[in-house]
């Protein structure tokens, strides 16, 4: 009996434990739990985000520019931070605009430097306030999507098209339109259009705007291999091949290599392929046979890897 006794009480001994074990266990982070995986977009420096031409950084004050990315960034432990500069206006004002909220962001955070992800016109004005507005040395990475860094054919079309007797009128309203409906503070879209040309890009900026030792350049590249997920694109997208080749409807594959160029996006081989939208997880999050979350989680990732 007593012997009975004593093997029941240290049976019920190790059903405690175990109780709290388990409990102890599920009180854990979810990090811990999982492994750390909470912790894998945990970069050393915060990340900055610079979204492109004609856009912000929610488009029409309710739709996201970049669908989804940061909360699934952040959902992997990375500090994501956006910007949001007028949607059509020069790369110097951009520039100096996005310096202010780089800046400012730089001490909200107290971090010694930042990560830059641009995409599209984002990675262009962002370089441009790194080379020549003086943030370099707080600059640990420039990642640069679908920009267009030697410019676009389809600037160079849109800006011949227009007579000189027409340029106040066409310049005008669209500036009209993106001040009344975007938002934009004195915005100047034909000045937008004549800094993505190509002779300009190639001619002038980048001579003007070189890489600064010290940070690290990357580039991805995006791809529509039969056709433009995002149909709106399909018309510039046969434009390009004519001019440019393998290009996402709006840039270039060869446009948009800079620094280290890591690759091309081009979506499973049962889609169409990745366009300039899609890489951003545009439209409204349908990209088929592309993840953008995951896209940038691997990016994040790697630049933790990389030490920045």
């Amino acid at each position: 009996m007593h012997f009975s006794s004593n093997l029941h009480s240290g049976e019920s001994m190790k059903k405690l434990h175990v109780t709290i074990l388990l409990a102890a266990i599920l009180l854990l982070p979810v990090s811990v739990f999982a492994g750390g995986s909470s912790y894998t977009c945990n970069t050393k420096y915060p990340i900055v985000m610079a979204h492109g031409m004609g856009a912000s950084a929610e488009i029409l004050g309710i739709v996201d520019y970049w669908w989804g990315i940061p909360d699934a960034m952040e959902d992997e432990g990375a500090r994501v931070y956006i910007t949001s500069v007028n949607g059509m206006d020069s790369t110097r004002n951009k520039a100096i605009s996005f310096k202010n909220q780089f800046m400012q962001i730089k001490v909200i955070t107290g971090a010694a430097k930042l990560n830059i992800i641009g995409h599209s016109h984002g990675t262009v004005y962002t370089r441009d306030a790194v080379s020549n507005l003086g943030i370099s040395s707080y600059v640990a990475s420039h990642t640069s999507i679908a920009g267009p860094h030697r410019g676009s054919a389809i600037a160079d079309i849109i800006v011949g098209v227009v007579p000189d007797s027409m340029e106040w009128l066409v310049g005008g309203t669209l500036d009209f339109v993106y001040a009344f409906i975007f938002g934009d503070t004195s915005p100047n879209s034909l000045q937008n259009g004549y800094d993505m040309t190509r002779p300009y890009m190639i001619n002038t900026f980048n001579p003007n705007t070189p890489n600064k030792s010290g940070i690290y350049y990357q580039s991805w590249a995006a791809k529509a291999k039969i056709g433009c997920p995002s149909v709106i694109l399909a018309p510039t997208w046969l434009v390009l091949l004519a001019y440019e080749g393998a290009n996402d409807g709006l840039v270039s594959v060869t446009s948009a290599k800079w620094g280290n160029f890591r690759g091309i996006e081009e979506a499973a081989w049962y889609s169409p392929g990745c366009d300039h939208l899609n890489i951003v997880g545009q439209l409204f999050g349908i990209t088929p046979g592309f993840d953008a979350g995951e896209f940038y989680v691997d990016i994040a990732a790697d630049l933790k890897n990389r030490g920045y």
